[in-house]
């Protein structure tokens, strides 16, 4: 039986699933991108290939309500959520098109003092990517895979997540549609050691994976052996730090909006929220209040705040994660509940050294609060954490904005903000979060020959 199928998470209800590749069909699909890219990526310009990203955009507008729908069916996400993701991915690749051509020029380099001639970098494709992505955001993950390395003139095979291969397949047929050739994009149903197979292929020559961690390790591993570029975004278990505002309540509607974006499930989404003393117990009302009233329903229902988690086992394991943090001692403040797939929003405090839930990413509706007496503390404690994805600070104080910026360990930090993701904005973290970097300027220069070219 085929782990790719599209189940329901709102209702449990299988409504499809696909067969997996056979090791024919893989073999065959790196042979067509390997092709694809000798033949389509070095007879076509920079200025082709942004134009044909141009057509993914709007073919993207196009379909916005077919393509929600059906990531509202794999995964749960509500509506309009789904709505806003298919438009920022539009977004993403216009980015890429209207500035992929500007980004992609010769760089001059300037020579020592008495040397002739001349010298610049030019940035070439590198060859067939792989892309392994996730199913907590769909269309956004391959988005910004795909459209700089395709403008940069590589080609991809990508394996998307076992429970969305109805917008996998939309995606690769979007990618058709807008006059892809066969092997410039390529969607495969691979397993685990197929997954294996492609990235020992000498053919293949790097690999991004946005997943778990423990994805990441397996994929980096295999990554090294046969030594290719690797790019990993992989989980956070993102700061909130409150030292001051002048408008609590906005800040409170942040806070909630940050924990409770796609139903808690994403990797940049606020986690742990580390408010000043004097502000925390006003804070902890306001937020508790606001969390409360926060309940999940169906995701087809327009103004749905959240839906239902991903899974039934994505529910059942946030549950235990929940229950071995109040058996450590954390306090449930409100929340802690489950029904199926839905889990009430909840916040936890009293969260020590020691409890495994200090350590651990919730995935879900689930925020853990934390009182510190000054900064020093606040930027401690956001810094004892495996994980260094994102970060969000408050404060009035525009110098102690800067200096707490510059000490957070992190590959993100928002100020005074929340949701603020946009294409010009480079996206990665460091620390047990990752490497690399996708979006902006730097997300084209990943998989990129920075070829030197000295004329005497």
């Amino acid at each position: 039986m085929s782990k790719y199928a599209v189940i329901n998470p709102a209702t449990g209800e299988t409504l499809r699933s696909y067969s997996t590749a056979t090791d024919a069909e893989v073999a065959s699909a790196i042979e067509g991108a390997y092709n694809a890219y000798r033949g389509w990526s070095r007879s076509t310009t920079v200025e082709e290939r942004a134009a044909l990203i141009t057509k993914v955009a709007e073919l993207h507008r196009e379909r916005r309500q077919h393509l929600a729908e059906i990531i509202v069916r794999e995964m749960g996400k509500p509506i309009e959520a789904a709505l806003g993701e298919v438009d920022f991915s539009a977004d993403i690749y216009q980015y890429y098109a209207d500035n992929g051509p500007a980004l992609l020029k010769d760089e001059p380099i300037a020579l020592a003092e008495g040397s002739e001639g001349s010298a610049f970098i030019r940035k070439s494709p590198m060859g067939v990517l792989l892309g392994i992505m996730p199913w907590n955001f769909p269309y956004y993950q391959v988005a910004r895979f795909a459209g700089p390395n395709l403008i940069l003139g590589n080609t991809i095979l990508l394996k998307h997540a076992a429970q969305c291969p109805e917008s996998a397949e939309a995606i690769h047929q979007i990618f058709a549609d807008a006059g892809f050739p066969v092997g410039a994009y390529t969607n495969l149903f691979a397993t685990t050691d197929q997954v294996s197979t492609i990235i020992a292929d000498p053919r293949v020559m790097g690999v991004s994976l946005t997943g778990s961690e423990r994805a990441g390790a397996a994929v980096a591993e295999q990554a090294g052996r046969h030594l290719k570029k690797v790019v990993l975004e992989l989980g956070g278990s993102d700061p909130f730090i409150v030292l001051s505002t002048d408008d609590l309540d906005a800040t409170v509607q942040m806070a909630v909006d940050a924990r409770l974006d796609n139903s808690g499930q994403s990797c940049n989404g606020a986690k742990r929220f580390i408010v000043i003393d004097s502000l925390y117990d006003a804070f902890l009302e306001k937020f508790a209040a606001s969390m409360s009233a926060a309940a999940p329903s169906d995701p087809m229902v327009e103004g749905a705040v959240y839906g239902p988690l991903s899974s039934a086992s994505a529910a059942e394991g946030l549950e235990d994660q929940v229950k071995r943090a109040v058996a450590g001692g954390a306090e449930i403040v409100t929340g802690g509940t489950r029904e199926g797939t839905f889990f009430s929003a909840t916040v936890l405090a009293n969260v020590k050294p020691g409890n495994s839930a200090y350590y651990e990413e919730f995935f879900g509706p689930v925020a853990q609060v934390f009182k510190v007496h000054n900064e020093d503390e606040a930027v401690e404690l956001a810094n004892d954490t495996p994980f260094g994805l994102g970060s969000y600070l408050f404060t009035t104080d525009e110098e102690q904005a800067a200096r707490v910026a510059d000490k957070i360990e992190a590959g993100m930090v928002y100020i005074n903000c929340v949701l603020a993701d946009s294409p010009e904005l480079p996206f990665g973290g460091i620390k047990r979060s990752g490497s690399g970097r996708e979006l902006g300027t730097l997300g084209i220069d990943e998989f990129v020959n920075k070829k030197m070219i000295r004329i005497a």
